[in-house]
């Protein structure tokens, strides 16, 4: 992927785009990769980086939703399992089994929960990943070594997947581009132009590198902005009624230390009524997540001190050693872009659905808003057979349910470090033979190469350190003060790519630097925001 051929290819477009989407996180690069897998002409523009919003920010799991179940919401979980299956299958490069253990320690809690397992394995069907079962103390322990072993009884165990959340996002959009789409960051959609009767015809964009706008076309407009989903319909009616209730949650990152072995906890009951996961990723050990109902979404939204407390909390209950507030290597909230619903209570957001929603407005914007990133692919068929229709487009069948993602290959063990990047690693690999110095670590506390770096600059449209380090690299979710201390060095290795000069450097550099402290957490609680 190239910026530059990008914004090239929508100079040169003289007829209008079979589908325009506006937003590049989970939900817009999955009906990307739909739209042009049938054969459609797709642009998708993104205001900030890929992903800048909710889908970096998950708890990087890929799950059907236990608490979910536990509503009675069980058309959700199957959706969810199945999309579960589909995304191990086409992406087995990026998803893999994560053994979860329910720890036990009141006497009912292993009949209730084991039952409820093997509910979830029933309606996973052939794409389980695992059977669930109730474990002794001891089969317990050996799984989680530094759980809090007082008043201990066992476990249940169950199977979920896991994934690296922009990682999936990037091979996405690299899925779309391979199969011709045309998608591009740092591009606003400022203007939604309607034809005489009223329908939109045509989309405003502004490249916002180059400070250019250019009008392009559309038979069909989606609207994939998540938590700005509000603003965007406000382009085609300024009157449009608020769609989404924001809710925020938090995830603190820990060593590895914290959680030894290969199995996640969850918690399946905690004060604010959400469920509470430590899971290992990346060689660290995750946790999160809270449940904070908020009034405006942002793309860096802060923690709030309660929530903070809350985590550390919990998670003090569970694990042998309690963290503490000087054991944060990194803290990232994110915000879940909750559909309204008649007569919902918007205070109590963990109650609201995560089902997906569906809007066409009276100009034809075609809004799609809510779900999760487990089901996007389902939501991305929903998206694309509204748009064909609303679009007058050639009629053509969904082919995402079998279509292996960008990068897809079974022998990624093998691939050790550069795993994730499926059949890539060998170009990067390519980069460090010629240039053996891309080859070494960044820092010593971090997994990532020199050679990583440049890739995402020249295929992946890294166009800045924090998409460098927050996005293509995870550097600043795993260690915000290791990625802090690189930051000078990938900024000389960005500029060299992207032909920056040191004034650019200094700028990143200084950027960067103070976006971290909002992932570094101060030893002493401050204020609580508000």
């Amino acid at each position: 992927m190239n910026r530059e051929e990008m914004i090239l290819r929508i100079k040169a477009r003289t007829t209008p785009w079979d589908i325009v989407i506006i937003g590049g996180g989970a939900v817009g690069a999955g009906v990307a990769v739909d739209a042009s897998a049938r054969g459609l002409e797709v642009l998708l523009v993104e205001r900030e980086d890929f992903g800048k919003g909710t889908s970096s920010r998950a708890t990087k799991l890929v799950h059907g939703g236990v608490r979910y179940l536990e509503q009675g919401n069980v058309t959700l979980v199957m959706e969810a399992l199945k999309e579960r299956g589909l995304l191990l299958q086409n992406a087995p490069h990026l998803v893999h089994d994560l053994p979860f253990v329910v720890p036990n320690y009141s006497w009912w809690e292993a009949p209730f929960y084991g039952i409820g397992m093997k509910i979830y394995d029933l309606l996973a069907g052939k794409y389980g990943f695992g059977k669930s079962r109730v474990l002794s103390l001891q089969e317990t322990l050996e799984r989680l070594p530094t759980l809090n072993q007082e008043g201990l009884r066992g476990g249940v165990l169950y199977h979920d997947g896991q994934f690296d959340d922009t990682r999936l996002l990037t091979h996405l959009l690299a899925t779309a581009v391979d199969h011709g789409a045309t998608v591009v960051n740092y591009a606003s959609a400022v203007e939604l132009i309607k034809d005489e009767d009223g329908f939109l015809a045509s989309v405003v964009i502004e490249d916002r590198e180059a400070g250019e706008r250019h009008t392009v076309g559309a038979m069909a407009v989606v609207n994939a902005t998540g938590i700005f989903t509000d603003e965007t319909r406000r382009l085609a009616d300024a009157k449009a009624q608020t769609m989404v209730s924001p809710s925020q949650g938090i995830h603190l990152v820990f060593d590895r230390s914290f959680l030894t072995g290969d199995s996640a906890i969850m918690v399946p009951h905690t004060s604010d009524g959400r469920v509470l996961f430590a899971i290992p990723w990346h060689d660290r050990t995750l946790v999160g997540t809270t449940d904070t109902p908020i009034e405006k979404p942002s793309y860096e939204p802060l923690p709030l001190e309660e929530e903070i407390a809350f985590v550390l909390d919990t998670a003090g209950k569970y694990l042998s050693r309690p963290p503490t507030r000087e054991d944060v290597l990194s803290i990232y909230v994110g915000i879940r872009p909750l559909v309204k619903a008649a007569g919902s209570d918007a205070s109590k957001t963990s109650a609201l659905s995560r089902d997906h929603t569906i809007q066409i407005d009276p100009s034809g914007l075609l809004t799609i808003v809510g779900g999760k990133w487990t089901t996007y692919r389902h939501m991305a068929e929903d998206c694309v057979n509204h748009a064909i229709t609303l679009g007058g487009l050639k009629e053509s069948p969904c082919v995402t349910f079998d279509l292996p993602i960008h990068g897809y290959t079974k022998n990624f063990k093998e691939l050790g470090a550069l795993a994730v990047y499926g059949t890539d690693a060998a170009a990067i690999q390519e980069l460090v033979k010629a240039e053996p110095e891309l080859g070494d670590l960044l820092h010593p506390d971090l997994p990532y190469i020199g050679a990583e770096i440049v890739w995402a600059a020249r295929n992946e449209m890294s166009r800045t350190l924090d998409d460098a380090l927050a996005r293509r690299t995870r550097a600043l979710l795993l260690n915000a003060r290791a990625a802090v201390a690189i930051a000078s060095r990938v900024a000389e290795l960005l500029a060299k790519e992207l032909g920056r000069d040191q004034a650019w450097q200094k700028e990143q550099v200084k950027s960067f630097t103070a976006l971290a402290q909002q992932y570094i957490l101060a030893p002493v609680p401050t204020r609580v925001q508000s």
